[in-house]
Formats: structure tokens, C-alpha cells, sequence
């Protein structure tokens, strides 16, 4: 049962620290400065992105940022790199939560195991004039089973949660990546058609 409980403050731990999280980027998000960077990207006014992004701390935002930084180079690649940063941090000890799920119940029926062998021991020690002793050992053993598979039933729920918000928040990334690429290339077109129009 101690590793159990070591399993559950652990598996406690990580669900406590990823709701925390996400109650965080929830505040921190901000979809009508993303649309804002978007239209302002429009017209080449970098300078007002810059003024306009200053202080925030949307995971979008960050990643948009970053595509404009090196808008000269590799906007896509910058982005990529970006979101995947985001990604590791979003998915950060999802791991560890999953090996407790993982975990848990082999534990549980370990023990469980131990304990039937001690009872049958028992039982071989002191023959069948107290089978009580033996039935009361394995009904003792079969807590840890149940204990395990409570930790593990306890924390997959908030696991497959935490992952959905991760792939809900790739695809919000891939989406406005997406869009400040066709909004990039459009404003490129326009200047490479004025250019010729001047020559």
C-alpha cells in the first residue's frame, strides 16, 4: 500500500499542477489581439504588431511573434519551432501521470498476489480448521487491487482532459500559423507586383 499511496500523491501532484496551468493560459489568452495581429500584419505595419503584442502572454501570440521575428528567413520553420516549445510545455508530466496510470493497478495486483500467497501459507501452517484466517488474509489482500485500479480509474479522466486541451491548443496554433502565412505571402505579392509596376 505505500507504494500506492506514493503512486496517488504523485498521480495528485501532476493533476493539481496541469489544472493550475491550464486555469492560467485560459487568463492569459487572448483571441481578439491574435485577430488584431492578423489584420495589422496586413497592411506590413510591423512596427504596430510590435507595439500591439507588448506585455502579452498568449501561447498564440508568442508563436506568431516568432514567425514575424524571422519573417526574412523562415517564418514557417520559426513557427515550428515555437509551437513545438509550446507543445512540450503543454504536454509537460503527462508522462509521469500516465505511468501512474500504467502503474497502479500492476502494483495493486502485486500485492494482492503477496498476500494470497500469505494466506495460502497460512493456510498450509495451520490446515483447514481456520479458514477464516485465510479468507480474512485474501480479502485484506484485494484491497490493494482495488486501491490501484481507483488511482488509476481516478486519473485517466483528467489525463485524456489535459491531452484534449493540448491537441485543442495545436489546432488553434496550426490555424492562425496557417493564416499568418497566406496573410504574409499575400502582402510579399503585393510588394513584388508594386515593385515591377515602379520598374
Amino acid at each position: 500500500m505505500i507504494p500506492l499511496l506514493g503512486c496517488s500523491l504523485i498521480a495528485l501532484t501532476v493533476i493539481i499542477e496541469r489544472a493550475l496551468f491550464w486555469v492560467r493560459e485560459d487568463l492569459r489568452r487572448n483571441p481578439a489581439l491574435v485577430d488584431e495581429v492578423l489584420t495589422t500584419c496586413r497592411s506590413g505595419d510591423w512596427e504596430a504588431v510590435r507595439r500591439a503584442v507588448a506585455g502579452s502572454r498568449d501561447f498564440v501570440v508568442r508563436i506568431l511573434v516568432s514567425g514575424i521575428l524571422h519573417r526574412e528567413f523562415s517564418m514557417t520553420k520559426a513557427m515550428e519551432t515555437a509551437a513545438a516549445d509550446e507543445m512540450q510545455r503543454m504536454r509537460r508530466y503527462l508522462t509521469v501521470l500516465d505511468t501512474m496510470i500504467t502503474v497502479a493497478p500492476l502494483l495493486g495486483i502485486f500485492g494482492t498476489v503477496l498476500g494470497i500467497i500469505s494466506s495460502f501459507d497460512l493456510l498450509g501452517q495451520s490446515g483447514i480448521e481456520d479458514p477464516r484466517a485465510v479468507t480474512g488474509g485474501i480479502a485484506q489482500a484485494l484491497i490493494t487491487t482495488a486501491s490501484g485500479l481507483g488511482i488509476a480509474i481516478l486519473s485517466v479522466f483528467p489525463y485524456n482532459y489535459f491531452n484534449a486541451r493540448a491537441e485543442s491548443a495545436a489546432l488553434a496554433i496550426e490555424k492562425y500559423a496557417t493564416s499568418l502565412e497566406i496573410v504574409y505571402g499575400k502582402l510579399e505579392q503585393k510588394q513584388v507586383v508594386s515593385g515591377g509596376e515602379v520598374a
